[in-house]
């Protein structure tokens, strides 16, 4: 069962990927009018989840191949997450409009993302 743990991680980070990659272009390039849907979004954390859902993808095949550079890699989406939640709290305090869901959201990427880096560190550095 250990040796199938890395691939369902993969699926459900492909598949966390693929969603964040849809919403994400959805909003910048308003396809399916989502972002009229969306409301007040904040441009550069839509940007900041474009970028981690290219880099989930990628970290998604890292987990396929039990490679080395996978934790890394999403600890580089989560310094992109803190940034961006860093800027979107001084963008609220400096009086931006935004929508307050998108508060949870980050906080809640910036887990999902913590969790998978500690669990790629986890599994792919046991079985090297």
């Amino acid at each position: 069962m250990k040796r199938y743990i890395p691939f369902i991680l993969a699926i459900i980070l492909a598949a966390f990927g693929l969603l964040t990659l849809f919403l994400s272009t959805s909003v910048i390039f308003d396809l399916f009018e989502i972002r009229a849907k969306e409301g007040n979004y904040v441009l550069f954390v839509v940007w900041s989840n474009f970028i981690s859902s290219i880099i989930y993808i990628f970290a998604a095949y890292g987990f396929i191949k039990r490679q080395k550079w996978t934790p890394a890699i999403l600890s580089v989406s989560i310094i992109i997450l803190i940034v961006a939640f860093i800027g979107l709290l001084i963008h609220i305090y400096l009086g931006g409009i935004y929508e307050t869901r998108t508060i949870g959201a980050m906080i809640f990427r910036i887990i999902v993302t913590l969790i998978f880096t500690i669990l790629a560190y986890l599994t792919i550095k046991k079985e090297k």
